[in-house]
């Protein structure tokens, strides 16, 4: 007799797990990454907050009418393809309210993403996206953002959501607790200030060979790359261009000289400084300290530097930034020799000269620190322009080979969101190696203006191009901006073994990030997407469920103990008078 109501309590309660369950199961986590926060000589700037717990929605603007909405509590989902830059940029210029902002990349821009071409169309379609979300990191990262901004991936589950989104928006009904939809969740706490941010540089020696006798000291050459990036999502800015070709040249250079070197007979009378440079993207702060360092005498050996910066895209003309003048003996020196193995190797090398005042030594000074003018939300920076700068600054002779032909703005071209593998040829780099070497090893061994292949291909000195690759491949996934490097960090490790490998002395050294400069953690999180009903749903539900417990219990009372004794359940009790003495 109680079998079946049993067995249909049960059902029910099976019914509601599994209804429970499913609404658990429509969860997608993704990982996302935030906008940089950081403060400059005090200013604020980036996204200001980490936590997301807002429902999703997809337009600024309510309906195809145009009507204004109220995203004060809503996370707006913008794939950067589709992107109005006009709007984003006058919603954030007039500091309108907003729940959050999540940004979404093609999958081509994920350093994990390896380009399998795809033809002249798909190359096209993504340089134009490049050239969108260079606009928008330029415009996130000098603007003080009072919500969350994140970054993440497109994907099939995130597509899929975004759709479904996008449809409810379309009814001019933007997701709410009362009308249901998505909530984006990114549980994290509230940013906190990197504690004491280094600059770290890591340098080698490959001593030459003094003559017999000779009691003066060897002139020295020095091979220079800034190795730490900077760009919008710290998690996210792997510089595999700028400035991760122009240290992939520098290792490979330090091992083919490293084999002429390690030979008595093939060995050169001029010493060998490699060195890899942190605070590239802030005024070379690295540079700078690192230079102050040096002892002076040791110093005022070197003849001249070469910087190297951004030396992997498919253009076939580089740039040799100078600060002296042109007539300059070890400037036209370097431009000659350079000029010479260009034209072997098909390339174009031009000459940009720009004038630095290093008479003035409170104004050397001053350079590294801020020239505070805010203008319309941007902070305009009296900064050097290239590496090489901060050699001329105390009077060494240097120069930058870059393909850049002028130099980027503040905080721009230092490794950001859309420079990564799928934007760069090895090709490239193999030849600015080239270019760089020979022209060294013909000034070192006295072989200038003769026709001569010192690393010919196919020989014990030939470029390595499976060793391009594969540093290629590890700076493209380990993003390296500074103040989130540690001495004992992976990459610090791997960049100071290598050098240990080819050079000898090396040496690293650690300092303090200037103080103008004051960066927060919170660099990545995990974001949930929940599919939520409506609270008409759940209301529904409710009546529902309650309707069906209440049958049921009727039934149970009729079916044990007769209806009589269900109707007395709901029957009033007869009041009785209780009589006093």
């Amino acid at each position: 007799m109680f079998v079946e109501p049993v067995y249909s309590s049960l059902i029910t309660l099976l019914i509601i797990v599994v209804a429970c369950a499913e609404l658990c199961d429509a969860v997608t986590v993704v990982d996302v990454y935030r906008l940089v926060q950081y403060d400059l000589g005090g200013v604020p700037l980036g996204s200001r907050l980490a936590a997301l717990n807002h429902h999703a929605g997809s337009s600024l603007y309510l309906s195809s009418a145009g009507a204004a909405a109220d995203l004060s509590r809503t996370v707006l989902i913008l794939p950067v393809r589709e992107l109005n830059l006009t709007f984003i940029r006058d919603y954030i210029g007039q500091r309108k309210p907003l729940g959050g902002l999540l940004l979404l990349l093609p999958p081509v821009f994920s350093p994990q993403h390896s380009d399998s071409g795809g033809g002249a169309d798909q190359d096209s379609a993504k340089d134009l996206v490049k050239e969108v979300l260079i606009e928008v990191e330029r415009l996130l990262i000098h603007a003080n953002i009072p919500y969350p901004v994140y970054f993440g991936f497109e994907d099939e589950a995130v597509h899929a959501m975004l759709g479904d989104v996008k449809k409810n928006d379309i009814t001019g009904q933007p997701a709410t607790a009362t009308t249901g939809g998505y909530k984006l969740v990114a549980a994290a706490p509230e940013p906190r200030k990197v504690a004491s941010p280094a600059i770290i540089n890591i340098q080698g020696w490959l001593p030459g060979l003094k003559a017999d006798g000779d009691s003066n000291k060897l002139p020295t050459i020095a091979i220079v790359a800034s190795y730490d990036t900077f760009g919008a999502a710290p998690a996210l800015s792997v510089g595999s261009d700028s400035n991760g070709s122009g240290v992939v040249a520098l290792l490979e250079i330090a091992r083919l000289f490293s084999i002429l070197y390690s030979n008595p007979k093939t060995r050169g009378r001029y010493n060998l400084l490699f060195v890899l440079t942190s605070g590239g993207p802030y005024n070379y702060n690295g540079t700078h300290k690192w230079l102050r360092s040096m002892d002076q005498r040791l110093r005022e050996t070197i003849d001249y530097a070469i910087c190297l910066n951004s030396i992997g895209s498919s253009s076939n003309e580089l740039w040799l930034h100078v600060s002296k003048p042109p007539e300059n003996a070890y400037i036209k020196q370097i431009f000659e020799g350079f000029s010479t193995v260009s034209e072997e190797l098909g390339l174009k090398v031009g000459l940009k000269h720009k004038k630095i005042n290093i008479s003035n030594p409170r104004e050397s000074q001053m350079l590294s620190f801020i020239c505070l003018a805010l203008r319309t939300g941007y902070v305009p920076i009296c900064m050097v322009a290239w590496e090489h700068e901060q050699f001329s600054r105390l009077r060494v002779t240097a120069a930058t080979l870059s393909e850049l032909s002028v130099a980027p703005d503040f905080l721009e071209s230092t490794g950001g969101l859309s420079d990564n593998r799928n934007f760069i040829n090895e090709a490239s780099i193999s030849r600015s190696v080239k270019l760089v070497a020979e022209s060294l090893a013909r000034h070192i061994y006295g072989q200038q203006g003769k026709s001569i292949d010192i690393f010919a291909d196919h020989s014990s000195l030939s470029i390595n191009p499976s060793y391009i690759r594969s540093w290629v491949e590890f700076l493209s996934t380990t993003p390296r901006v500074a103040p989130f490097l540690s001495k004992n960090d992976p990459l610090i490790v791997a960049l100071k073994k290598e050098l240990a490998d080819h050079t000898v002395e090396v040496n690293v050294q650690q300092e303090l990030l200037d103080g103008m400069f004051t960066f927060y953690d919170s660099t990545s999180g995990r974001l949930h997407i929940y599919q939520v009903a409506s609270v008409t749903f759940d209301l529904i539900l409710l009546l529902v469920l309650a309707s069906y417990l209440i049958v049921l219990f009727s039934f149970l009372v009729i079916l044990t103990r007769g209806l009589d004794d269900l109707i007395s359940l709901f029957r009033r009790p007869s009041s009785r008078k209780v009589k006093t003495a």
